[in-house]
Parts: C-alpha cells; structure tokens; sequence
C-alpha cells in the first residue's frame, strides 16, 4: 500500500488592516466576525483584522473594536510588517485616501476599495502601481454595492465582446424617482423624503446631478470595452428638471423615467453618458424599485446579463469588500482592469448628442395664440420631425403643459431647438428632453 501524502500545512491568516471605520467600516467588521468561520473556510485561510485607522478614536460606532490594534495615522497601516491587505474606506478622489492608497500598493500591501470617484479618477495610476508590485487592486464596491457586477463582467463575462453596458447606477435617484411615479410627488418632495430616510445626504449634488453615476460608468466602460478610465469624457444630466408631469406623460405613453448610465462602443469612439431617460416599461430596468442598482451588459456569445441588487448601505457594500478580500486570501487576482494598463485603448470620445434615436419633449408655455406655431417652427428649423403632440390645459407652474414625441433624429438637433425655444418670452422655466430608449 503506497504511503498517503502528508496534509499540506495550514496558510497563515491573511491580516487586514482598515482605513475609514464609518458606516460600511462597520459593517466590515460585523461581517468579518459573524461569518468567520464560513469565510475561513472559503477562502482556505483564516482572515484576521489586525490594524484600524479612523479620525476619532472616541465615537461610538456600534460596534466593538477594542481588539484590534488602532493606529491615529493611517501611514502606520502601511508600514506594519503585519499587514497583507490595506482596506480603504476613507472617501473622496484625492487627499488622503488617494494617498494612503498609492502608498499601500507601492509598499507592497494588497488595497481593496469601495471608493468609485479615486477609481474614476486615478484608477490607472493605481493600476500601474499594482502591476509593478504585482499586487492586487479590488474595487468590487465601487460600483453598484452589493451587486457582483465588476467580478462577473471581468472574470464570468472576460470572453466576450461586449456590445454595450447600461443601467440604473445611482440608488439615491431611482427612489426619488420611485416616489414620484408613485407617489406623483414633486422633485423637490421626493429628495426631502430621500433626505429623511437617509438616502440622500445633506448636499445632493453628486447623486442628482449624475455624477456619481458617472464615476460608475467610467469603471464599466473600461472593463467592458478594454479603454483607458477617461472620466473627463463622461457626460452627464441629473434629474433636478424633472417634474410629476413628466414620470405622468412618460406612463401615458408606455415607459417609465430612470436615469440610466450607457456606454457603447462603434467606429466613431466611445459614447458614455449619464442622463434620465424613458425605458419601456417593459423591461427589467422599468421594474427596478427604490435604491436598488440594476446592471445589463450585452454580450456577443453570452447574451444580455442582467444584475439587480442593493446599490449601497452598509451590508451590501461590506459583502462587496470581503468578497475581495477572500479573493485576495485565495491569491486570486489579475489585473485590475481585466487586462494590463498597456493593453488598454485610448479611445476617442463619441459625441453624445450625435446619437440617433426618438426623445421625449415637455415645455411650459403661456397661453398665448401663436405658441403652438413657435414651436413647430423651432423644431423645422433644427430639422426635428415631430411624432406626437400633447397639450395639457394648465401646469403647477402656472402655463400649458406641450409634450411631444420626436421621430428618429439626432440629439443634437433636439438641444438646438430647445435652445432656441428656451430664449422665447412664451417659455416658462427650462424645457425638458430625455431620450426614449429602443432596449
């Protein structure tokens, strides 16, 4: 009888060091302790949080951290000879976290990241820095929280060409947006809600002028379609003009509003924009309720993929960051864009205003003779084909309520007639136009 293999040593634990204990810091380390048993056995080592780093040592974060070493200067994580995996979780593009980031990789520690904007902005450096040491850069939290969307699209999805990735990226407005087209409440109304319930801060600007949806998109395209992150090329509309009417009219004719994310890639360049549309109310992104997050990416062999879950709070984006970190405990890992930085593509940006397709329109208008005739002129002028037309007999703001459909056309004819109409002492506030989505 041949003798048996020798059981092979036990790995030592991976030792995680935590920058940022907010929210989702806390939440890591609640996950950590709940599921460590299961986590050890996934991974195949134990994972032990050793170091963490925060700006006031005496709040109360529900949480007990008493066992684990603190440090006042996030520097220290990066210099302990005790640390495998730096997590940053400390926010915002530049400042320190970008810091501590480039300093963890370029000491050699491994770095996973929630943060969306310092990806979008710097993601190439890190990368870079990242091959050079050959350790790995995870950022599965920075986009769509708990959904898997960056593993799936890198690892399940790397064999495909994809066609074009969309979808509902920020939670903040899908709720919003929920509400008024449930509710019929005002903009304005539904963020107070939002506000209330906490998912919306203080200052909105970044979910409900797009932007965080932009940072989003960048890191989607680049995985997608093998570019170089380019975040100054992302285009992007909030939802701050919308008002009831619109999620009303967009019912009557058999859509519903979301903003939604696309980018695409054809001969004339890579198109990325952010702005609200009409979906048909058909499909999967029509159903996505309140602050879920909603992912389609299209591939040529494996068809579209659709991923739906909870964008944000402190479970999901935690089951995000561990997911990475038992990754890393697996010594599973490449690079961080799918591919090496000098495979990616430089590629030109498309103008987005040049796409072709129907928009929907609304103006507010005084009741005045010879309106109706000023807009079909405008829209002659820009070479709009107008499809249908709506009159409602009177606005919350005080005017008539003009909604109509375009024909197929480019954006940028649209935009111009509504330039022009936006200069008439007949138009009350800002005209509105959303693409109507062919999906």
């Amino acid at each position: 009888m041949s003798p048996q293999p020798a059981p092979a040593a036990p790995r030592p634990p991976l030792r995680v060091a935590l920058a940022g204990i907010g929210v989702v810091g806390g939440g890591v380390v609640r996950l950590l302790e709940a599921n460590r048993d299961l986590i050890a056995r996934r991974a195949g080592r134990a994972v032990e949080i050793v170091a963490i780093s925060a700006r006031d040592r005496q709040k109360d974060r529900g949480v007990d951290l008493s066992p684990y070493r603190w440090e006042d200067d996030m520097a220290a994580l990066v210099e302990a000879d005790d640390v495998d995996v730096v997590v940053e979780m400390v926010g915002g593009a530049d400042g320190p976290a970008l810091t501590l980031a480039r300093q963890a990789l370029g000491a050699g520690k491994a770095l996973v990241t929630a943060n969306k904007a310092m990806i979008a902005h710097h993601g190439l450096d890190l990368a870079r820095i990242a091959e050079a040491q050959d350790r790995p850069l995870k950022y599965e939290a920075a986009v769509a929280g708990g959904i898997p969307v960056i593993k799936a699209i890198r690892e399940g999805a790397s064999a495909n060409e994809i066609a074009r990735v969309y979808g509902i990226l920020n939670g903040t407005c899908n709720y919003i947006l929920t509400l008024m087209e449930r509710e019929g409440a005002s903009f304005a109304d539904a963020l107070a809600a939002a506000q209330a319930e906490g998912y919306a801060e203080a200052d909105p600007t970044f979910d409900v002028d797009g932007i965080d949806a932009a940072h989003k998109l960048s890191i989607l395209a680049a995985l997608c379609f093998g570019t170089r992150l380019d975040f100054d090329t992302v285009t992007a509309e909030g939802i701050r003009g919308l008002i009831a009417a619109d999620i009303r009219e967009a019912a009557a004719l058999g859509h519903r509003v979301r903003l939604i994310g696309m980018a695409e890639r054809d001969e004339s360049g890579l198109y990325q924009h952010v702005q609200p549309c009409l979906v048909p109310a058909d499909h999967p992104l029509a159903y996505v309720p309140g602050a879920l997050n909603a992912v389609v990416a299209e591939g040529n062999f494996v068809g579209r993929l659709f991923f739906e879950g909870a964008g944000a709070g402190a479970g999901p984006t935690a089951s995000a960051i561990v997911a990475d970190i038992i990754d890393i405990a697996r010594d599973e890992y490449g690079p961080a864009f799918a591919m090496p930085v000098d495979a990616l593509d430089a590629a030109p940006a498309a103008d987005a205003r040049a796409r072709v397709g129907k928009h929907y329109v609304r103006l507010i208008v005084e009741d005045r003779i010879g309106v109706l005739a000023e807009i079909a002129t405008a829209m002659r002028d820009a070479g709009v084909s107008i499809e249908s037309f709506i009159q409602r007999g009177d606005d919350a703001e005080g005017g008539v309520l003009i909604a109509l459909v375009t024909h197929e056309g480019p954006g940028r004819a649209v935009a111009a007639a509504l330039a022009a109409l936006a200069a008439s002492d007949h138009v009350i506030g800002t005209p509105m136009h959303m693409p109507i989505l062919a999906l």
